[in-house]
This record gives structure tokens, C-alpha cells and sequence, in this order.
């Protein structure tokens, strides 16, 4: 994975007001109460779902994605898709700009995310990536062979993973290059063949008045000022999802044509969305 993105510009500056507090009361403690209530019936089911399927998650999935949609009306984002989720066993990688990627894909399908292994020691966060599956990585080559099995046998359990290639979060402005690494897990003599990747192209397009970084959360920016403006903020704007068409493993010859092929067309969604 690659370091951490950081922009020549210092993030937008905001204000609090007072009908801002209060749009972070009301929307706050609601969604507080759906996410961790969501959490709470997750760990539930699990205890009942594991006996019997094991690693294989057939219900608890539908729980996160119920959580996911019903998070984005409580904040007001706005969700407009184009495309849909393949019905091919696979993985998705897509562009990634701020957490909110997280509810945006989560609320399409079911599917697990890969992420730094740092997520998982954020309170709260952390609590619920692990109980919802996701798959840490650490920024060290030397375990890249240890997560390359990990991803092996998430992906033949039957797991959608789903990767942000470019390795760290942007300014929403632009799609970084891909790094091949992490899709060295797709051409195993076990995969290879029955794999399809499907790339998915964000793009958020904020509310009237604010700028167009308002929902992107990068660099060393602190999660909870900024998740703080995004409950405060009066009108929301939308999300853009491009599901672009699934591409199977076994037509390429290597991990780095396939992550060109794949960065090539998230790049031309997110450019489409601007144009």
C-alpha cells in the first residue's frame, strides 16, 4: 500500500453553527443508534450463524447493507447508480476518497472491505470493521505473501472482497494510480480461472454552496471533525456509482495488466461524472 496521500491545499475550513449543533444532535444520535443497534443484531445472528456456516456469511452481510442504506437517509446523501454489482464470484476494487465509501458500497450488495491494519484499533470504527468482516493489511512487503493467502481464502469461501487500489484516501479530485500488489491474490492456480474483478467508479458531487472536496477525507485529517461537518451539513449533494463491467482474471496475463485494465476504466467514470 501505498503512503498517504496529502494535497498542496489545506482542507476546506468550516464553521459550527448553532442549527449546525443541532443537525449534529438530531442526525448524530440517530445515526448512533442504527449503526451500533445494527452492530448489535449483527453479533447476534453471528453467534447463530457460525455454528452452522462457519466462515461463510450468508445473513449477517444482509444486516450491514439494511445498516448502510438506512445511514445514508439519516446523513442525506443521495445515491445515483449506474451499473450493478456483478452476479460473477469475484472482487471490486473502486476509487476512494473518504469513509463514507464505506456506507456508499456497502449499502449496493454484500461484500467485505480490505483495509489498513490501523482501522482496526479506531474506536468504534475499528469494532465495526472487525464484526463486519473486513480484512486488515499492514504496509509491510515482507507479510505480503502471508495476506495474499488471506485474500485466497476469503475469495473461496465465496467473500466479494472488495480492495482500494490506489492505497490511500484522496481529495475526491482524482484517481490515483493503482498498485498491482494486491491483486497478485486473483491469479492463484485456484482462482484464476473463475475470478472476475469488477472496477466501480465514486464520485461525489456536494450540495449548493459547498465545495467540491466537501465529503473527501484525506491525509492526516481527523475522523471525527470530519464526520462532525458531515452531520451538520443543512444540504447534502449525491454520490455517483459507476458499476463498470466485471473483467475475468483469466483474460489477462499478469496482476498489472489487469490492475491497468482496472484503473482505466475507474478513472474514465470519474472522469464522465465531472464532465
Amino acid at each position: 500500500m501505498s503512503p498517504t496521500w496529502t494535497s498542496d491545499t489545506a482542507p476546506d475550513a468550516w464553521t459550527l453553527s448553532l442549527a449546525g449543533a443541532l443537525r449534529i444532535a438530531l442526525r448524530g444520535t440517530v445515526l448512533f443508534a442504527v449503526v451500533f443497534g445494527g452492530l448489535l443484531i449483527l453479533l447476534l445472528v453471528r453467534l447463530i450463524e457460525r455454528p452452522f456456516h462457519g466462515p461463510h456469511r450468508p445473513w449477517t452481510p444482509h444486516i450491514t447493507v439494511a445498516v448502510c442504506r438506512l445511514s445514508l437517509w439519516i446523513i442525506g446523501l443521495r445515491v445515483k447508480t449506474s451499473g450493478a454489482p456483478t452476479r460473477h464470484h469475484g472482487a471490486i476494487v473502486a476509487n476512494h476518497s473518504t469513509w463514507l465509501d464505506i456506507f456508499v458500497l456497502n449499502a449496493a450488495a454484500p461484500l467485505y472491505f480490505v483495509a489498513k491494519s490501523e482501522v482496526a484499533l479506531w474506536p468504534g470504527i475499528g469494532w465495526l470493521a472487525r464484526a463486519t468482516g473486513t480484512v486488515f493489511v499492514r504496509r509491510d512487503r515482507r507479510e505480503a505473501h502471508v495476506q495474499k493467502s488471506e485474500f485466497e481464502a476469503r475469495l473461496l469461501d465465496g467473500h466479494r472482497l472488495l480492495f482500494f487500489p490506489e492505497g490511500t484516501s484522496t481529495d475526491g479530485q482524482l484517481v490515483l494510480p493503482f498498485k498491482p500488489t494486491l491483486f497478485a491474490a486473483f491469479f492463484s492456480e485456484a482462482l484464476r480461472e473463475a475470478l472476475w474483478v469488477q472496477p466501480v467508479s465514486v464520485r461525489y458531487e456536494p450540495g449548493e454552496g459547498a465545495l467540491p472536496r466537501h465529503y473527501a477525507w484525506w491525509g492526516e485529517m481527523d475522523f471525527t471533525p470530519h464526520l462532525l461537518k458531515v452531520l451538520a451539513t443543512p444540504r447534502h449533494g449525491v454520490v455517483h456509482v459507476v458499476w463498470h463491467p466485471a473483467l475475468q482474471v483469466a483474460d489477462f496475463p499478469d496482476r498489472k495488466s489487469l490492475a491497468r485494465a482496472a484503473e482505466s476504466a475507474v478513472r474514465d467514470g470519474h472522469r464522465a461524472q465531472i464532465d
